[in-house]
């Protein structure tokens, strides 16, 4: 198919319309994490069943942003982004008419293709547009709508929940659903040349949907104690991707290419990448649970010390992308783990004795410098990343974020509940345990400023800047 390509218009304005698209698919993510308890009393199912509605949206969002690199090529922007509001709004109207759990949880599926597709597309249309000098600002441009979501998922959620019903998160979104629907149709422009005709590797996309399939899966019944099933699931997950790797190798279909693992500027910074997105999701879990267990805090609180750090990690992202473009990598990337990793430490050593607002505090800190080396690192990445692997380190940087937010909340979930003693309080217990998990994100702040020193001091890397 023929295209014009232009770049005529204002490339922020597009950015916008597809981000705020990837910010109601987030939003609506977020919110039905509140909404479990109402869930499990109307359709009488168990939280390992609900909580599907939240697992079974990141696995389908992961899997669709696998192919991104594959839909670059193939669709026009205008084609795909049409396609995730379409499928964004059939979601909203299957799971506010939802008569029961599996017509909800096969609506929220639906729904997961939104995000698997404008979020890399988001991200496709800006390396079109803007140069590398200005990738930073406008990356963080683009994370603030999307990060905001989060800060105010939960909190739109409980107040549905409160004054109205759960369904009115999918009737209350698609009203701007539909008009973001109809303005992506008047100003969205393809900024490329779609390359041709491609064959898409089902075979591979097979392979790893059922790896990711069985690896989420395998976590959980961890958490559930069946642990012969559970390892039995990841030892199938862990073979289904050494398979898929060994076919890669030989591969003539279009899926995306592993050779970019081969590149620096891919490697130690999707790396990183992926361990700031499980502690990011991970902590969010554990806090509000942590205050509620050890201070006796109510949910509200519960729900409250995340906010400041919320705003800060939406609101900072243009800021920390002006550094990146600025003041270059060393800086935002530093600083911002060493704030993440100190954050961490403070609630892994005085924890118990910080109070509820000692732990706002450090949620503050913590999120101030995760977010000023998340996004940058993605930024930094592909600002130095040959443009030919641009589209497949995309691909990635979004599936493993997807994959990892997952993992992340499961693990720490798991170790904040792996301390039983028999002479400690309840509260007690649960405060050794989340120790174990502050202590293991520690250890993620120390690997990953070992892997920005790697990144940062590249030879060809830093021949580049």
């Amino acid at each position: 198919m023929q295209v014009s390509v232009t770049k005529k218009e204002n490339p922020m304005l597009v950015v916008a319309i597809v981000a705020m698209m990837s910010f109601m698919g987030v939003l609506t993510e977020t919110s039905m994490n509140v909404t479990f308890p109402a869930l499990m009393s109307e359709f009488h199912e168990s939280l390992s069943t609900v909580q599907w509605v939240t697992s079974g949206y990141l696995v389908m969002a992961a899997l669709v942003m696998l192919t991104s690199a594959y839909m670059k090529r193939q669709f026009s922007n205008r084609q795909l982004f049409v396609t995730a509001a379409i499928l964004f709004s059939i979601g909203d109207i299957i799971c506010g008419a939802a008569a029961n759990f599996w017509m909800l949880l096969i609506g929220r599926i639906i729904q997961a293709g939104c995000v698997g597709i404008c979020t890399p597309l988001m991200v496709n249309i800006i390396l079109d547009v803007v140069p590398p000098i200005k990738l930073g600002t406008y990356i963080g441009l683009a994370n603030l709508i999307i990060l905001i979501a989060p800060a105010l998922g939960p909190t739109f959620g409980g107040a549905v929940v409160a004054f109205a019903s759960w369904r009115m998160i999918f009737w209350g979104t698609l009203p701007l659903a539909l008009l973001l629907l109809l303005l992506g149709l008047s100003r969205i422009r393809q900024y490329s040349k779609i390359e041709g005709k491609y064959a898409f590797d089902w075979t591979r996309f097979l392979l790893l949907g059922i790896a990711l399939l069985c690896l989420i899966v395998g976590l959980n019944d961890l958490g559930s104690q069946l642990y012969v099933t559970s390892l039995f699931l990841i030892a199938i997950s862990v073979g289904l991707t050494i398979v898929f790797v060994k076919i890669s190798k030989k591969a003539t279909k279009s899926l995306f290419s592993l050779a970019v693992l081969r590149q620096k500027a891919f490697l130690f910074s999707f790396l990183p990448y992926i361990l700031l997105q499980f502690s990011n999701v991970g902590i969010n879990f554990l806090l509000p649970n942590y205050v509620q267990d050890v201070f006796q805090a109510t949910s509200l609180v519960g729900g409250l010390i995340l906010l400041p750090g919320s705003l800060f990690n939406g609101f900072g992202q243009p800021v920390y992308g002006w550094m990146l473009d600025h003041l270059g990598g060393k800086i935002p990337l530093y600083v911002g783990d060493i704030l993440f990793t100190l954050s961490l430490i403070m609630l892994a050593i005085f924890g118990p004795v910080l109070g509820v607002w000692g732990v706002t505090i450090a949620y503050l800190v913590f999120a101030i410098g995760r977010s000023m080396a998340f996004g940058n690192t993605v930024a930094y990445g592909l600002k130095h990343l040959d443009k030919k692997f641009r589209n497949d380190a995309n691909a990635l940087y979004n599936t493993g974020q997807q994959i990892t937010g997952a993992i992340g909340t499961t693990v720490l979930a798991l170790l904040m509940d792996s301390v039983n003693r028999t002479n400690y309080t309840h509260a007690q217990n649960i405060s050794a345990g989340s120790m174990i998990a502050f202590i293991l994100l520690v250890v993620f702040g120390i690997i990953i400023f070992a892997l920005f020193h790697h990144l940062l001091n590249s030879e060809h890397i830093k021949s580049s800047d």
